[in-house]
C-alpha cells in the first residue's frame, strides 16, 4: 500500500496543505518551517490506528492536547482534519482508498476531543461516514475513532494495519553503543534506534540472515575497508551484538562491535535494517547526520537497491525523508519526489516543485540546484552571520 495524496487543515505549522506523495519523497524547508511536523501526521495515524495502547485520545494526550496540533494561524475555523489517499497493488488490479479524519474540542465540560469527522471511501464507494445516528445517539462514541476499534474496522482493516506499521527513525548512535549503560527505557516505537539489537535478535533467523547478507553488500559499497557484518550472542552475558570485520594488515582484518563501531556505520545499518522492516510507510529524518559525504551520495543508491529488491519480492515500501543535505539531493533519481516547506506570515505552505523548477530539472539540475537554495534564510552571508 502507499500514499499519494495528503490534505491538512490547521495542523500544526500548515493552516491548508494538499501535496502528492510517491514511493520516495524528500522534504526540504528551512529549520523550523515543518518538515518534522509533516512526518509528524503519520505518526500521530500510527497511534491512532494501534489497537495495543493507542488511539486517538492516546494521540493526542501524547502530543500535549489538541491545542498543541491545531495550526497557530487556524482562525474562525478550529477543526484539526486530516485526509490521505491511497493505493493498493498496480494497475487494473489496484485499489484505491481515502481516510478522512477530524478533530475538535468538545468546547464545554471536560473539553474532551470528539470526531468531528471520520470518513472511509474504497474505490469511490462510501463504507463509513461519520457521525451518523449511532452518534447522534450516544455522544461518547465520538470519543474514538473507528479505525483503532478492532469491531468497527473489518471493512478498512487493511488501512488501519496499515498505518499502524509506519515506522520513523532518527537514530542517534549513543543510545545504542552505551544502552546497558543509560539503562533507559526504550521509548514506543523505538524512533531513536536504542532496541535494535532486540529488534535483529527477535527477526527469525533465516530472514535475520538474509537482512545482514543485504546490509553486508551495501556497507562493502559504502563503508572504507568494510568486509565482513554478523550478528552474534555473547556466550556469558546472553546480550547480542553487531560485529564488523575491517581489512588492514592482519590476515583475518579486525573484528568490531557496535560500541566500536562510528557513529556514521551505526546510523547506515539502523537505515539499512529498517528499509527491511514491515510493509507500512518509512519515516526518516535527517539520515545524513554522522555521515560523511562520500556516504551520503550513497544514501538514494542504498535506499534504491533495498526498495526493488523489495518489490521484487512482492513487498516495497514507501519512504518519506527529511533532509538539509544538498549531496543527498544531487543524487537522486527521477523516480522520487522532492517537496518545498516556505514558511510564511499565515503558516508555512508546502508544495512540490512548480512548472519551471521542473523544467530546470528535466534540464539536467537537482532539487539540490534548484529547491534547496530556497529553504536557505536571507540575510545570512557565507560565514553563517547576520547581515
Amino acid at each position: 500500500m502507499q500514499i499519494t495524496r495528503l490534505k491538512l487543515k490547521n495542523w500544526r505549522n500548515f493552516r491548508e496543505a494538499d501535496v502528492p506523495l510517491a514511493a520516495r519523497t524528500h522534504v526540504l524547508g528551512a529549520n523550523a518551517s515543518g518538515k518534522s511536523n509533516l512526518l509528524e501526521v503519520f505518526r500521530f495515524l500510527r497511534t491512532v490506528a494501534q489497537t495495543d495502547g493507542g488511539g486517538v485520545q492516546k494521540a493526542v494526550k501524547d502530543r500535549d492536547g489538541l491545542a498543541k496540533l491545531r495550526s497557530l494561524h487556524a482562525r474562525r475555523d478550529p477543526e484539526v482534519r486530516i485526509e490521505v489517499e491511497l493505493v493498493d497493488g498496480s494497475g487494473v488490479q489496484s485499489t484505491q482508498w481515502r481516510y478522512v479524519l477530524g478533530l475538535k474540542s468538545e468546547g464545554k465540560g471536560q473539553q474532551r476531543v470528539l470526531i468531528s469527522e471520520e470518513r472511509v471511501e474504497k474505490d469511490g464507494q462510501i463504507l463509513l461516514s461519520r457521525p451518523d445516528a449511532g452518534d447522534q445517539s450516544d455522544p461518547e462514541r465520538l470519543t474514538q475513532t473507528h479505525l483503532e476499534q478492532i469491531g468497527s474496522n473489518l471493512s478498512f482493516r487493511p488501512l488501519a494495519e496499515f498505518f499502524a506499521a509506519s515506522t520513523y527513525l532518527h537514530l542517534v548512535p549513543q543510545l545504542l553503543k552505551h544502552g546497558d549503560e543509560i539503562g533507559a527505557r526504550i521509548a514506543e516505537s523505538d524512533p531513536f534506534g536504542q532496541g535494535l539489537m532486540q529488534r535483529i535478535a527477535q527477526t527469525p533467523k533465516k530472514t535475520r540472515d538474509a537482512r545482514l547478507r543485504r546490509i553486508q553488500k551495501a556497507l562493502a559499497s559504502a563503508v572504507p575497508l568494510f568486509s565482513e557484518l554478523r550478528f552474534e550472542q555473547d556466550p556469558l552475558s546472553g546480550l547480542w551484538h553487531l560485529e564488523a570485520n575491517f581489512t588492514h594488515w592482519r590476515v583475518h582484518g579486525s573484528w568490531q562491535r557496535e560500541n566500536q563501531l562510528s557513529d556514521g556505520t551505526l546510523r547506515l545499518i539502523g537505515l539499512l535494517w529498517a528499509l527491511q522492516e514491515s510493509g507500512g510507510l518509512l519515516l526518516l529524518e535527517e539520515p545524513e547526520q554522522s555521515l560523511n559525504d562520500a556516504i551520503i551520495a550513497h544514501i538514494p543508491l542504498l535506499i534504491d537497491r533495498v526498495l526493488r529488491d523489495r518489490k521484487r519480492r512482492g513487498s516495497a515500501r514507501q519512504v518519506l525523508i527529511s533532509t538539509h543535505s544538498d549531496i543527498l539531493l544531487q543524487n537522486v533519481d527521477g523516480d522520487s519526489q522532492s517537496l518545498l516547506i516556505v514558511p510564511g506570515e499565515n503558516g508555512s505552505t508546502i508544495r512540490p516543485p512548480d512548472s519551471g523548477e521542473q523544467e530546470q530539472m528535466q534540464h539536467g539540475l537537482t532539487p539540490a540546484e534548484v529547491l534547496l537554495p530556497k529553504t536557505r534564510p536571507q540575510g545570512v552571508d557565507q560565514l553563517g552571520l547576520w547581515t
